[in-house]
């Protein structure tokens, strides 16, 4: 029995939550047994030899003109079938908007169980237990499966890709699926992507993040020099989303996205649980805030606490001289 990974794309490129998928999937290979196998949905199945460089050892394409944006329905018609045809212990998702939307479908149909939004899988003796957050990021859980297979998915940012082969090729087979295109419950007609080059922000190695001590949204400005000389994504808190100073798609928390950067910096923000939940699992955390009993330095790694218009100029400035 295989492992089996969720290979996530957008425009026909592979998006990195799926290296790290593929990734842990090597890494527990050899305490469940099994190859990796990858599973690919796309309109067309050309390059995807070189997930064999990533860890997998075969790749079952489903490919359909209609699989060149999202399907709900359609994906996980042909990830159930690629389940159904490999028999794996365990099925890895990104944790990412696709991958929360998918992995719920796929369980639902064979009937099995799902740990969402895991940081750590553990496995031994053939068993594998998961640890996801619960309760707002205050607890963890650990989980287990009495049934197969496992269906997991990752939070971004948390686990490694797996070190390159070069040269290394996965062997690649059309996968067999039944699924009638022609009466979609919804259909995408086109995506958005954010302004500026940047990065998503579950898939950022350094966020920047606004709220409230801002004051205004014309004072964001200091949160994008930030960004900028940091080569950083935008964040902002659900305050300043709710209130219309940033796009919903810049909200980091409970009911934005989970983000695990390398650094995150938090520009005037209190620290509710509700953002804490969704970006605590950073590896380094740097608050800015003038209030010492603000939450947020609870989680910090390293804290300011200092006027936000005086300190993030002279952090720029500072920056600037250091490159």
């Amino acid at each position: 029995m295989s492992i089996l990974v969720f290979i996530e794309q957008r425009d026909g490129k592979v998006r990195s939550v799926a290296r790290e998928a593929l990734g842990e999937a090597k890494r527990l290979a050899s305490s469940l047994g099994g190859p990796v196998t990858a599973v690919f949905c796309g309109a067309s199945a050309d390059g995807l030899a070189s997930l064999g460089e990533a860890g997998a050892e075969k790749v079952l394409a489903a490919t359909h003109e209609a699989f060149a944006r999202y399907d709900g329905a359609g994906y996980a018609a042909a990830v159930a079938a690629a389940v159904k045809a490999t028999s794996p212990k365990l099925v890895l998702f990104g944790a990412s908007s696709i991958g929360k939307d998918l992995a719920p479908r796929v369980a639902a149909k064979l009937g099995v169980g799902l740990a969402a939004d895991c940081t750590t899988l553990e496995a031994g003796g053939g068993k594998l237990v998961a640890r996801r957050p619960v309760m707002a990021g205050k607890a963890f859980e650990r989980v287990a499966f009495p049934m197969a297979p496992a269906m997991v998915t990752l939070r971004p940012k948390v686990f490694a890709p797996a070190a390159p082969e070069a040269g290394k090729a996965a062997s690649v087979e059309a996968l067999a699926f039944e699924w009638d295109a022609s009466k979609p419950r919804a259909v995408v007609t086109g995506t958005t992507g954010a302004s500026g080059g940047k990065p998503d922000l579950t898939e950022s190695e350094i966020i920047v993040s606004g709220g409230r001590g801002l004051k205004g949204p014309e004072n964001f400005a200091l949160v994008e020099q930030l960004a900028e000389v940091l080569g950083a994504t935008v964040g902002a808190s659900r305050a300043v989303v709710d209130a219309g100073w940033r796009p919903h798609g810049d909200q980091v928390g409970q009911t934005g996205k989970t983000v695990s950067p390398k650094l995150y910096v938090a520009v005037g923000i209190s620290g509710a649980v509700q953002h804490l939940a969704g970006m605590s699992s950073s590896r380094c955390i740097v608050a800015i805030n003038k209030d010492p009993d603000a939450p947020i330095f609870k989680v910090a790694d390293y804290g300011v606490v200092g006027d936000l218009f005086e300190v993030v100029p002279a952090l720029v400035d500072a920056i600037k001289k250091l490159h």
